[in-house]
């Protein structure tokens, strides 16, 4: 059976992310030691550019 061509995702929906997600963000704000879950809020962070690869 084949897929409908309505729910297959075209190759320039998929473009290159602005920012990071809330995860990846505390992930790199803990490394650059930044953030402390103990202290901190995960609501309201800025936000952190993704580096071109």
């Amino acid at each position: 059976m084949s897929m409908d061509p309505s729910l297959k995702v075209k190759a320039g929906m998929a473009g290159v992310r602005s920012v990071y997600t809330r995860a990846e963000r505390i992930a790199k704000m803990q490394a650059d030691k930044k953030f402390d879950p103990k202290k901190s809020s995960p609501l309201g962070l800025p936000k952190t550019r993704v580096g071109k690869s």
